[in-house]
């Protein structure tokens, strides 16, 4: 059985639970879903409205991709 869960989903190929929290209940908004997931009080709490980030934080954009690349590799595949 696969025990995969968090941000990257439950890998499971049940869509119903891939916003399942640390808690164990299931979250419909994006928000509210990554909220939960946040590491440390020092991160703001985010809004239900989207953002831009990479609009609004200089340099994220090349970390955010260099991070995101992890999910396109082998480990993911």
């Amino acid at each position: 059985a696969r025990q995969v869960r968090g941000l990257c989903g439950t890998y499971n190929w049940n869509q119903q639970d891939e916003f399942t929290t640390p808690a164990g209940d299931v979250e419909t908004s994006i928000t509210a879903f990554a909220n939960k997931y946040r590491a440390s009080g020092d991160c703001p709490v985010l809004s239900p409205f989207p953002l831009e980030p990479c609009g609004a934080l200089a340099g994220r954009r090349e970390l955010a991709e260099a991070a995101c690349a992890v999910l396109h590799g082998p480990a993911f595949q």
